[in-house]
C-alpha cells in the first residue's frame, strides 16, 4: 500500500475525532490544511517532473559519479544539496535518483539522502519543512529573518553535510 494512502487515512480519522469532538469546524479543519500550499507543492512536483523528463536527469546522471568511494559520495551529496536548494529537496529526491538509473548503488542513495536532507538548510525554499517552519514562525509573529537563517546555514551545512558523508563513507568501507 502506498504511504500516502495510509497518511489520508491517520488524517481523515484525526479530522473527524476532531469534528465529533467540536474541537474544530470544517471550515478550520480546511484552512488548516492550507489548499493553496497543496498545490503549490502538487505545482512544483508538475514542474520538476516536465524539466526531468527534458533532459535533467541525463544531464545530472553524466554528473554524478558511479563509484561510492569517499570522492563520489561527497560530490554525489553536494550535488544533491545544491539542487535541493534550486528546486526544493523532495523533487530534487527524484531528479537524482532518477539520475542515478536503475539499480544505483546504496552508498549513492544515501549520499543523496544526506544531500536533500542538509543541504537544504541553505535557502527558505530547499525544504518543505523550512517553508512550513517558517509560515508557523510568522503567523505567530515571530517572523524567521533571512540573513540569520542564511549565516546559520552557510556555517553549518558544509560541515554537517561532510561530517555525515564521511561518516557514510566509513560506514560503508567498514561493512564492506
Amino acid at each position: 500500500m502506498e504511504p500516502g494512502w495510509i497518511a489520508a487515512a491517520g488524517a481523515a480519522v484525526l479530522a473527524v475525532r476532531a469534528l465529533v469532538r467540536r474541537e474544530t469546524g470544517p471550515f478550520r479543519l480546511v484552512a488548516a490544511a492550507s489548499p493553496g500550499f497543496c498545490l503549490f507543492v502538487l505545482a512544483l512536483g508538475v514542474v520538476v517532473a516536465g524539466v526531468s523528463g527534458q533532459g535533467l536527469a541525463g544531464w545530472l546522471g553524466g554528473l554524478l559519479p558511479d563509484t561510492p568511494d569517499l570522492a563520489g559520495l561527497l560530490l554525489t551529496a553536494a550535488i544533491a544539496a545544491v539542487l535541493a536548494n534550486v528546486v526544493n529537496n523532495l523533487p530534487a529526491t527524484l531528479v537524482l535518483l532518477a539520475a542515478l538509473g536503475p539499480a544505483p548503488s546504496t552508498g549513492l542513495v544515501l549520499a543523496v539522502l544526506l544531500g536533500v536532507n542538509i543541504g537544504p538548510n541553505l535557502t527558505y525554499a530547499g525544504s518543505l519543512a523550512t517553508l512550513l517552519w517558517r509560515r508557523i514562525a510568522a503567523g505567530c509573529g515571530d517572523p524567521p529573518r533571512f540573513t540569520t537563517f542564511a549565516a546559520l546555514g552557510a556555517v553549518t551545512v558544509p560541515l554537517g553535510l561532510f561530517a555525515a558523508t564521511l561518516a557514510l563513507w566509513a560506514s560503508l568501507t567498514l561493512a564492506g
